[in-house]
């Protein structure tokens, strides 16, 4: 597995065999790029294909695990991040657009997490909302930090769930209490 500075995240091997990748844009509370989500997914893969990785652990620099995603689509400039995949060309200029082209990066992000043949544990710190939160759902453990919050927005702005992430707390929590968690807007 390859370590080191990619868009928008980091990899380092830690102990032997626990891979932690740290999701580093802070000042932008770690929003994932469609950029971004293509190298996560290359990363897993690598993670998946690497013997010597037996736990995956993913978390956030400051003070967000990840507020979503980034719709700006512009990597941090001038920090000599490495690109795994090459960029998707331009084309969503329109809501629904946009919409689509989020849906088709995350929920195989999340494909990818789920599948993983390694343990994956999800280090919440600050905030997980959107992406984030069904990033943190694909992992089989999630361990939060106090002050963690976390939920989904698409009810507010009428949209469809995008991600996988309320199916996925169906599975976690049941129906009745992800029910009350997204009509009452919880985070």
């Amino acid at each position: 597995m390859r370590e080191g500075t990619f868009r928008g995240f980091e990899v380092a091997m830690r102990d032997p065999g626990i891979a932690l990748i740290t999701l580093n844009q802070p000042e932008r509370l770690n929003g994932m790029t469609q950029g971004l989500k293509r190298d996560l997914i290359e990363t897993i893969a690598q993670a998946q294909m690497d013997d010597g990785v037996r736990v995956l652990v993913v978390t956030g620099g400051g003070r967000a695990f990840s507020a979503g995603d980034d719709i700006t689509g512009r990597p941090r400039s001038g920090d000599g991040a490495e690109q795994l995949v090459p960029d998707i060309p331009a084309g969503h200029h329109n809501p629904i657009g946009t919409y689509e082209g989020l849906r088709w990066l995350s929920q195989p992000l999340n494909a990818a997490m789920r599948s993983l043949d390694k343990l994956t544990i999800a280090a919440i710190n600050g905030v997980a909302i959107q992406t984030g939160f069904s990033l943190a759902l694909a992992c089989d453990f999630r361990i939060a930090a106090e002050g963690a919050r976390m939920g989904s927005a698409t009810l507010r702005f009428g949209l469809l769930p995008d991600e996988g992430g309320q199916f996925l707390v169906t599975q976690l929590i049941g129906v009745a209490r992800a029910m009350d968690f997204f009509m009452r807007n919880r985070i």
